[in-house]
Parts: C-alpha cells; sequence; structure tokens
C-alpha cells in the first residue's frame, strides 16, 4: 500500500482515495475508459481518479498525481484548506464521475457498484391509501443509539416500520391534507459494493456534536440473516452475503478531527492502517479498534463487497 502525504487538510480526500485503491472493480471500469480527447484544462475528475488509482498500484513517484487530484477536486468545489466530511466527499466524488465520463454505458456501470435500489411504502394512517416509489441510492446512511449499537441493529432499525406523526407528518392526496403515515422500505436489489455510514453528527443549539458511541460491526455478515423483513417479494435473497474490505474511520470533534482508513489489501488480503503517507499492517483485532467507545476513533463508513459465490474476483472482467 501506498501512503499519501497531508497537502492542505487532505486527509479526508486520502483516505478516500485508499478506499477506492482497494475497490479494484472501480480502477478495471475507469482503466477501460477512453480518454485521448479529455483535454487538461476540463479538470476531469474521473481522469485524475484514475490516474492517481494507477500510480498507487505502482512504484512511481506518487505526488505530482496526487496533488493533481486535489486540485482538479478543488476546480469542481471540494475546496483545500478546509475540513470536509468523508461521506458527502465520497458522494460528491461518484456524481462527479458518473457526470464526467462521456461513455454512458461506462458511467452506468461505475455507479451501478454502489447502486442500492429501494422500494419505499408511504401510508396514510387515516384512509390507508399508499404512496409507493422506486428509488436508489449510493450509500446507506444508517441511524445509531446514543449508546452501545451494532451494524446489525443500525440496519434493523432503518428497516422499520416508522410511524410519522406531528411535525413530522406527510401530505396525503386522497386526504387533501398532513396525515399521521407509516413510512416502510424494502430493497429491490443489493450492489457489488455496499457502502454504509454510521449518523455519528447530530446538530444541537451549540452546534453539531459527534457521537462517539461504541458501534461494532462484524467482518463479513449475510444481509438476509440479518434483516429479514428488508427485502421486496422479488429479491434473489441468495445474493447477500458481503465481507469487509475498508473502514473509513474518524477521530477528534465534528468541527476539528482527522481521517484515516483501515484497507483490505486486495492482493495479499491482509488488514492495513494508512494515516495520510504513514501505513502500517495490523490484525483484524486492531480493525476492530474503530469500533469506537469514549474519546475513540470511531467507524464512520464500512466498505463490503458481495461474497465469491455472488461476485466477481480480482481480475476478472467485469
Amino acid at each position: 500500500m501506498r501512503g499519501l502525504g497531508n497537502h492542505c487538510l487532505s486527509c479526508c480526500v486520502n483516505t478516500l482515495l485508499q478506499t477506492f485503491s482497494a475497490t479494484w472493480e472501480l480502477g478495471e471500469l475507469l482503466d477501460k475508459w477512453e480518454t485521448a480527447h479529455v483535454r487538461e484544462e476540463d479538470h476531469n475528475v474521473p481522469l485524475n481518479l484514475r490516474r492517481v488509482l494507477v500510480t498507487m498500484r505502482s512504484d512511481r513517484p506518487l505526488l505530482v498525481p496526487h496533488r493533481d487530484f486535489l486540485a482538479c477536486l478543488e476546480e469542481n468545489g471540494i475546496r483545500r484548506n478546509t475540513q470536509h466530511d468523508a461521506d458527502q466527499v465520497f458522494l460528491f466524488i461518484l456524481d462527479v464521475v458518473f457526470q464526467q465520463i462521456d461513455n454512458s454505458s461506462l458511467a452506468l456501470e461505475v455507479q451501478n457498484l454502489y447502486k442500492i435500489f429501494l422500494e419505499t411504502h408511504l401510508q396514510c394512517c387515516n384512509c390507508g391509501s399508499a404512496q409507493i416509489k422506486s428509488s436508489h441510492l449510493l450509500n446507506l446512511q444508517l441511524p445509531v443509539k446514543e449508546e452501545h449499537d451494532s451494524l446489525e441493529g443500525c440496519l434493523t432499525t432503518y428497516f422499520e416500520l416508522q410511524e410519522l406523526r406531528g411535525e413530522n407528518c406527510c401530505f396525503c392526496p386522497k386526504c387533501g391534507t398532513q396525515t399521521p403515515s407509516k413510512w416502510g422500505a424494502k430493497l429491490l436489489s443489493l450492489p457489488q459494493i455496499l457502502c454504509i455510514s454510521f449518523k455519528r453528527f447530530r446538530a444541537s443549539r451549540s452546534g453539531t456534536r459527534k457521537l462517539d458511541c461504541r458501534v461494532t460491526f462484524p467482518e463479513s455478515f449475510d444481509f438476509a440473516a440479518v434483516v429479514r423483513d428488508a427485502f421486496a417479494p422479488s429479491f434473489p435473497r441468495s445474493h447477500c452475503t458481503y465481507k469487509l474490505f475498508a473502514v473509513v474511520v474518524h477521530s477528534g470533534l465534528a468541527t476539528c478531527g482527522h481521517y484515516t482508513a483501515f484497507v483490505c489489501h486486495p492482493s495479499d488480503q491482509r488488514w492495513y492502517h494508512a494515516n495520510d503517507s504513514h501505513v502500517k499492517q495490523v490484525s483484524w483485532e486492531q480493525v476492530k479498534s474503530a469500533y469506537g467507545g469514549h474519546d475513540r476513533d470511531a467507524a464512520y463508513m464500512l466498505m463490503y463487497r458481495k461474497g465469491p459465490k455472488d461476485g466477481p474476483q480480482p481480475g476478472a472482467s467485469a
């Protein structure tokens, strides 16, 4: 693994680059893209991302491509010398990559790596009429309790039927007014790369605060076994096994923090901890230090890959 120097408060981007580098499927798709016609002055994010990922896989000096990528992000709206939220920057990069790849089918393949299809149900408690919509997400943003929690518990909470009353009432077209409702979501499909983020930040009267509560997560899990009621009837439940390959970790306060990453390298399947330019091999027991707790580093984003029976392996054609 290659370390990345911290330039202009770039720990957030550095950490995401480590997770993208471990996502070999993304690298293979970007390598397919014909870019001879892309101009440097276009500040093209996917082109610069590809250059960095290629360099991270090689023995060549990394300094220039890394800085060029940071400059390219700034031209597209992610300012340097600014504290950023890793989850927001992750979604921003995926969105810009999708927009700036001029091969629409390839851009869709990149997006489909992460795309989660959902069917949401909003049922009026007064008349019983239901509004059903299909949509997609690029990650699951899970609420966490302010005491001990687990990934399994967070997923169960997310897919529980929720009652919306008082100021949370929704408009019912049949009743013609705001009414108490029940909201729920069902999965239509799950992606090859499942990104999960924990809602660790809360707005309060004094500003934004961070929840340092302990949240455990497994190295592998079967989605269908963890949350049995999360699936639409048409969902193929045999394709639900996931294995963890990256953890984005936040330390410090909500307004003044630092990002690092635990990454399972795709070639040797060993865990490493990347703290900007410093990279060291670690054990799974050390990865579990990211469970969090009072005044401890806390996992903020988890990257899971579909298990061997469900998805392609490194080097396979996409």
